[in-house]
């Protein structure tokens, strides 16, 4: 399996690996607007002898520390064809992304998920630390991970998404 930058003949693919993953359309019309407005830090794919069977995108989100905007990297949505997740197909993805959003000059990375599996790769949930989501969600569920040790130091707020995730 290789993982590597969404190219465009990987769209069809893409969209039907998100529909299987999330079971709707909602996701894989997420991924297109976000493409199509030009707001992705990276979008990566696992390829697997040239069928797609994961994708993860990362978009730049906000935060709004009363006046003061910070651009941070927003993970998600990340998708693995039913068949093949449990084996490492979306840890592999994000790990990827993580590393490229370090490379593009992101300090801090948040996600909405699980909040059983994202602090493997260093999320925490961000309310205790006085950030939280523009949106209600559970508390444990929208984290916050700093790429650049410190980068959170002194900031508190609120995060703003990308428009499009608003009909998600």
């Amino acid at each position: 399996m290789k993982i590597r930058p969404e190219i465009a003949a990987d769209v069809a693919q893409i969209y039907e690996v998100n529909r299987l993953a999330f079971g709707r359309e909602d996701e894989a019309r997420l991924v297109d607007a976000l493409r199509e407005r030009g707001v992705v830090i990276c979008s990566l794919v696992a390829d697997l002898d040239g069928l797609i069977v994961g994708h993860v995108l990362f978009s730049p989100a906000t935060l709004d520390d009363d006046g003061r905007h910070t651009t941070l990297a927003a993970l998600g949505p990340v998708a693995v064809l039913p068949a093949r997740q449990r084996q490492g197909v979306g840890d592999a993805l994000i790990r990827a992304g993580l590393e490229i959003c370090r490379d593009e000059g992101y300090t801090v990375a948040v996600v909405l998920g699980h909040s059983t599996y994202y602090p493997r790769f260093g999320f925490r949930p961000s309310r205790p630390l006085g950030i939280r989501w523009e949106h209600d969600a559970p508390e444990e569920a929208f984290m916050v991970m700093e790429l650049v040790p410190g980068a959170l130091s002194g900031y508190r707020g609120i995060i703003r998404y990308q428009p499009e995730f608003d009909g998600v």
